[in-house]
């Protein structure tokens, strides 16, 4: 990867499309339009209607192209878009035209990104938060998405490492003028600010962060008796033949996750094996399953016969019961939601209930501190940090440990040298971004 060659992409999707859009970036891009033009740049940012050209002068394709100067562009490089037909023998043309062209290289993953973040256009935790918006599958996680893209989740971090340098300082006066008169306690001082920070950044990690929920979703376990229909109900919301259903009691053995949107949140719905005492030793362990999914469940519906209605034990506090095959009966039921996954009734009442609960737990919890893997090990690093300094024998090791958990903040947006994760960051992101 070099940072002076000019790099390009197909920024937009693989496959056959009506519009496909070529990015361009680097030292001399506006060259491109002499070479594939024959004209000069456009106006900066003014879309002009242009002829591309190969080598051979043979017409490529007629297409909107934009200019970008540096620095006013995504990359802070000089930068051309060309908006092509989307065929793909367009795009394979006007690809292999640009790679005749010298100092002119395909870009690789995330290049575009990494160049951003190098010139100073976003930090380290905002081109993450590009990377999960361009993956976002649902409104709450391109919402999360774009709060960290435009600087939220920085934000936060660079105040709480305000915090620690604040401490750091009050810490190195206290050592560099021992033999001078200073302000009396500054040891209090300080040691209050830190332990503020490190209740808070423990009360974050010790929860289920935010980010978990949107990236595998609000998780639902469905739990009865064999044949109360929880695969019937796992169809029916699903929409589609998800789960085997039958008359042989014990049909389900194993764990089965079906992903949802509902309303705009993610929630992963999971079928388990009817819960009896059993012989059968592959039952036997799919029973064991269903109850060890309970334990991970945000919320467990507890499916019943509404011919038999046996309530089962061992079920947590979070859960909703649904009393299935009221096709079959006029009973109704005191509590819970009566209806019919033959029949349909009821389960508007359910997807509502699930959306309600999905909503309540990913909007009305805090912003989650940590949307990497990366983000919470380094924010474990400041804590453990914290703890040092709070319990060191000597004002010197206090001092270190405060610079310590200062460059953990740091190294989220970048703010110090990270340049051992920048390949695995941005190999993650997609050709042309």
């Amino acid at each position: 990867m070099t940072a002076g060659d000019v790099i390009f992409a197909c920024a937009s999707g693989a496959g056959q499309s009506g519009v496909a859009v070529i990015r361009i970036s680097g030292p001399e891009a506006a060259c491109v339009f002499d070479a594939l033009t024959h004209m000069s740049p456009p106006l900066p940012r003014k879309a002009s209607l242009r002829k591309l050209y190969n080598s051979d002068r043979e017409v490529l394709d007629k297409a909107l192209t934009l200019y970008f100067p540096a620095p006013r562009s995504f990359t802070g490089e000089e930068s051309v878009e060309l908006h092509i037909h989307g065929g793909p023998a367009v795009i394979d043309g006007v690809l292999a035209a640009l790679s005749n062209l010298q100092g002119f290289r395909p870009a690789e993953a995330g290049e575009f990104t990494r160049r951003a973040y190098r010139n100073g256009k976003m930090d380290l935790a905002e081109a993450e938060g590009l990377g999960d918006l361009i993956s976002a599958d649902t409104a709450a996680a391109r919402r999360q998405a774009l709060w960290q893209m435009q600087g939220g989740l920085t934000a936060q971090h660079l105040s709480w490492r305000e915090t620690l340098i604040s401490a750091s300082a009050l810490a190195e006066a206290e050592l560099d003028f021992s033999d001078e008169p200073v302000p009396e306690d500054l040891e209090g001082r300080w040691k209050m600010e830190i332990l503020e920070l490190k209740e808070t950044l423990s009360h974050y990690l010790s929860n289920s962060p935010v980010t978990e929920r949107l990236s595998e979703g609000f998780r639902v376990v469905l739990v009865g008796a064999p044949n109360a229909g929880k695969s019937s109900i796992l169809n029916a919301l699903a929409r589609r033949d998800a789960a085997i259903v039958t008359d042989i009691p014990g049909t389900t053995r194993d764990i089965l996750e079906v992903r949802m949107d509902l309303d705009g949140y993610p929630v992963t719905i999971v079928d388990t094996a009817g819960l009896r005492e059993t012989e059968d030793p592959i039952e036997r362990e799919g029973v064991r399953r269903a109850y060890d999914a309970q334990g991970l469940a945000d919320l467990v519906v507890e499916v019943r016969d509404i011919l038999s209605p046996a309530e089962l034990a061992k079920l947590p506090e979070n859960r909703l019961v649904f009393h299935n095959k009221k096709d079959l009966s006029s009973i109704q039921p005191p509590n819970g939601i009566s209806g019919s996954a033959k029949t349909g009734e009821g389960l508007k009442d359910l997807e509502r209930e699930l959306t309600a609960a999905a909503k309540t737990a990913i909007e009305g919890a805090p912003r989650p501190l940590a949307t990497r893997h990366r983000h919470r090990v380094a924010l474990e690093e400041v804590v453990a940090a914290i703890n040092r300094a709070m319990e060191a024998p000597a004002l010197e090791l206090a001092a270190e440990d405060l610079r310590l958990a200062s460059r953990a903040l740091g190294r989220i947006a970048g703010l110090v040298d990270v340049e051992d994760v920048l390949d695995r960051i941005f190999s993650s992101f997609c050709i042309g971004k």
